[in-house]
């Protein structure tokens, strides 16, 4: 028996899905977001403006970064505590909803902190707040995830927190906010869900609903990403935003992989953004499962599906898109690498990795790091 979740509440799309907001009836709402950009574009103002004419009372808690960190969500912590909300609204990138999405279950299990959370059992909890997630990247899929991934400054390394808890009730995916990305973060975060969906795709323990979305979702990305990244176009915007969302509800049902296990060691590491850092791994790590039949034959099929050799159409779309072919040419300097090796081996290891469908000795690993920092062909 598998029980698989795609949504809790509600799962809004389409022009105008911001219009929702108003239908939340809020009565004390915080507005949880990054930088200045969702200011600039008007759309923390819309939002907070759609929320009051629901009946809320709001407030904005804003300046996360693009990796979140302890201090950070604590600082929001103490935020809401001071606010006492109903309903947190996380806005922006996957960043701010994973962020948003630790400071609300802190806030409603108090006893939970970042010193406690990752030992205990938080599999069953639910969240007395209402949680509501607007995207406004098309990559991490935070909408409809149980993860949130926060950044432990001390151990310069990202952990990811999980529980049903953090889902979101409510996912609103308006294709207005995608609309003005810029093209290289719609590109680093387009190669972000792509990864996502090409990894729960030969994740074994997916099952026929997973692959579905994560075969559709690839298909979709192959084929949309360069127009959204060259044109910005409305429609190539808003296919890549549900395509994303489509991959996030299948690798929080299925898995990850080695890609997301070696990405947060070097963004946790050297505070890379973890769109790029997927982006540049993807190639390195189909050439490396591909040695599995399994994997392999699942390629294979993915391919004549789309007409064309898809680990090669991975590697021609990083290209295209001017994404970083490995970490040195990403600005991570040789000395730092090898200095680091021994901490970036060890972190690499970890998380999503253990997931991965072809098991990854610390030999592998070793080479696969030299692969993805050198550019070298996985040829082991």
């Amino acid at each position: 028996m598998k029980k698989l979740v795609f949504t809790k509440e509600a799962f809004v799309t389409g022009e105008h899905a911001l219009d929702y907001l108003k239908e939340i009836k809020a009565g004390c709402a915080v507005i949880v977001t990054g930088g200045s950009s969702m200011f600039r574009t008007g759309v923390i103002d819309k939002v907070k403006g759609l929320l009051e004419e629901g009946g809320a009372e709001v407030s904005v808690y804003s300046g996360i970064s693009k990796n979140p960190t302890v201090a950070q969500v604590e600082e929001g912590l103490n935020f809401l505590r001071e606010k006492k909300p109903d309903t947190v609204v996380a806005v922006g990138g996957g960043s701010p909803l994973d962020a948003a999405k630790v400071m609300a279950l802190f806030y409603d299990f108090p006893e939970l902190n970042f010193n406690n959370v990752l030992k205990t059992d938080i599999s069953g909890l639910k969240l007395k707040t209402k949680f509501v997630a607007i995207p406004s990247t098309s990559g991490t899929a935070s909408e409809v995830t149980h993860v949130g991934v926060i950044t432990y400054e001390e151990e310069e390394y990202k952990f990811a927190i999980r529980s049903e808890a953090i889902r979101p009730d409510v996912a609103i995916l308006d294709p207005e906010l995608p609309a003005t990305l810029p093209a290289q973060i719609a590109a680093e975060t387009g190669m972000d869900a792509l990864t996502h969906a090409l990894e729960a795709y030969i994740n074994k323990t997916g099952n026929d609903f997973t692959y579905a979305l994560a075969k559709e979702a690839a298909e979709g990305m192959l084929e949309w990403l360069p127009v959204s990244v060259k044109t910005g176009s409305k429609e190539s915007r808003e296919k890549m935003h549900n395509f994303s969302c489509m991959a996030g509800m299948a690798f929080s049902n299925s898995g990850l992989g080695i890609v997301h296990g070696v990405s947060h060691a070097f963004g946790g590491k050297y505070n890379l953004a973890h769109g790029l850092a997927n982006a540049i791994i993807l190639p390195y790590s189909m050439d490396y499962n591909k040695k599995g039949e399994e994997v392999r034959e699942k390629y294979e099929k993915l391919s004549r599906i789309l007409g064309y050799d898809v680990i090669e159409k991975v590697k021609a779309l990083q290209k295209e898109l001017g994404i970083a072919s490995c970490m040195k040419e990403a600005g991570i300097t040789e000395e730092d690498y090898l200095a680091d090796f021994d901490f970036l081996l060890e972190n690499s290891m970890k998380g999503s990795t253990a997931a991965n469908p072809i098991p990854v000795s610390i030999e592998d690993m070793k080479k696969f790091l030299d692969c993805i920092y050198y550019g070298k062909k996985v040829e082991f």
